[in-house]
């Protein structure tokens, strides 16, 4: 099958699959092959050029249940939607994180708006440091998964996706975790279905995911805060995949952060990674595209705290058309950016970004 986006030949998909079924063997890396099979398809947003239409009318779809697990929810017409739910007749439960790493809190307004309105809202489960996960699940029968915040910001100034599934498979377990945070109890991975999840094997389904690339990795992420994917990167650009990396710069990266993400960044670069600063748009979205054929859409960034300390949710999607999409922006961004020679981590004076006004409250959990 020739791919019309970069004129060379590829394996189909289905070949793909058998060769990786071949290649894993046993043990861990058998996860891999759940990923890569989506018979109900998937829907695409794309920020912010979809706007906040789709998310209002997918919340407004609900005609039974609605559940939403949010790490920020601010936004006065989406607030609105889930309300009017609520009026309808529809069992709504929210579910909306507490407080940033930093300690400031975000969520106390619509809290006290849901609350007011007789929803079922809480905050999340407090065995996690942060509760990043977006997701919306829609009469148990659809489930958004994004890299956005339900805030003005994210639907105008920032890049970022967000995938409907309506696999009855992803939907069940979305539902399922819900339930385990709403009770505040312990949730342990028994089936593996194309979704990740932190802190449970989001580092082992990324780092598997790169390692599947054949001949093309391309990157749309803002933080580069983990040395384990970091290595799979480099080891993809190695073993003579094309590597894309798209990123933002400074802009969003606390100051404990600025260090790996412009170590990382440089590292990359010796490697032969093409390295790209977006121009038109802040970086928020988490993406990583393989081979042009199966995307890796979700909220944890590529940091240490996402793998590891915070509930974070992310889904590999093979859908042609969704993956399509997925390439053609982030080809159109690309075409907008430039080359990022990432200043020394440890001269702060070169750290100056002036793509886009300081925004204090962007910042990259």
């Amino acid at each position: 099958m020739s791919s019309p986006l970069c004129g060379r030949r590829v394996t189909s998909r289905e070949t793909r699959r058998t060769e990786l079924t071949s290649w894993q063997g046993a043990g861990p890396q058998a996860l891999l092959v759940s990923t890569l099979v989506q018979p109900n398809g998937s829907r695409l947003i794309v920020e912010p050029d979809d706007g906040l239409d789709p998310v209002r009318e997918f919340i407004g779809s609900a005609q039974s249940t609605l559940q939403v697990k949010q790490f920020t929810f601010t936004d006065e017409s989406l607030i609105a939607a889930v309300i009017d739910r609520k009026r309808a007749g529809v069992d709504v439960r929210v579910m909306l994180n507490a407080a940033r790493s930093g300690g400031d809190r975000a969520n106390d307004e619509t809290y006290a708006q849901f609350e007011a309105a007789g929803i079922a809202v809480q905050w999340a489960n407090p065995n996690f440091y942060v509760t990043h996960e977006k997701s919306i699940v829609v009469d148990g029968s659809a489930a958004l998964v994004a890299t956005f915040n339900l805030c003005e910001k994210y639907f105008t100034r920032t890049r970022d996706y967000g995938v409907i599934t309506t696999d009855p498979q992803h939907v069940a377990q979305i539902v399922e975790v819900f339930n385990a945070d709403w009770d505040h109890t312990d949730w342990v991975q028994s089936e593996h279905h194309g979704l990740s999840w932190s802190n449970s094997n989001s580092r082992l389904d990324m780092a598997q995911f790169i390692d599947s690339a054949t001949w093309r990795l391309d990157v749309q992420h803002p933080k580069f805060v983990d040395a384990v994917i970091l290595d799979r990167i480099v080891d993809a650009a190695h073993r003579g995949v094309k590597v894309h990396v798209l990123c933002g710069g400074k802009h969003g990266i606390s100051e404990w952060d600025v260090l790996d993400t412009f170590a990382s960044l440089r590292t990359l670069r010796r490697f032969g990674v093409k390295v790209h600063k977006q121009k038109n748009l802040r970086v928020h979205a988490k993406l990583l595209i393989v081979d042009d054929e199966r995307a890796f859409v979700g909220s944890m960034n590529i940091d240490r705290s996402a793998f590891d300390l915070r509930r974070e949710l992310g889904v590999v999607t093979a859908d042609p058309a969704v993956v399509a999409r997925l390439k053609t922006v982030f080809e159109e961004d690309w075409a907008l950016s430039h080359q990022y020679e990432p200043p020394d981590p440890l001269n702060a004076a070169e750290h100056h970004e002036d793509d886009f006004p300081h925004d204090p409250d962007l910042m990259h959990e």
